[in-house]
């Protein structure tokens, strides 16, 4: 993992902080967020999307979500969203699978429950972890 990866994987956990500062309901912003063309963007070799802020990116998807994004879902903490965009974006420069491949295998329910057995793991133990449990599914 180069430097630019995990400064990547920091924004992307950053990007899914600010959604709960949006009060956008966690589950639906994560989904919106993992199949969107944002997410594809972020997860192509080079795109410009790569250059934006957190800020930039919550436009973006937002923007294209429409009402799929609401505000009157459940809220997860900031800690446990950080962690869910971290770790979605590390698993994609780990395993090279897009975002919306991720997402089927971890959805954002998975992903909270896991949350305080994962978190404090490598992430590269972590993310195979979350393959198993999709796998034993």
């Amino acid at each position: 993992m180069d430097e630019l990866q995990l400064k990547l994987c920091d924004i992307q956990g950053r990007l899914f902080e600010l959604s709960a500062e949006k009060k956008y309901s966690s589950a639906a912003f994560v989904k919106a967020f993992m199949t969107s063309d944002t997410a594809k963007a972020l997860d192509s070799e080079y795109n410009r999307m790569q250059w934006a802020g957190e800020e930039y990116l919550l436009e973006e998807v937002a923007s294209a979500a429409g009402d799929s994004l609401t505000t009157d879902g459940e809220l997860y903490d900031t800690d446990i969203l950080y962690w869910i965009g971290y770790i979605y974006r590390y698993w994609h420069y780990y395993s090279g699978e897009d975002s919306a491949r991720i997402y089927k295998q971890a959805p954002a329910e998975t992903m909270k429950r896991n949350y305080m057995i994962f978190h404090t793991m490598d992430p590269v133990l972590a993310i195979e972890d979350l393959k198993e449990i999709h796998n034993q599914q």
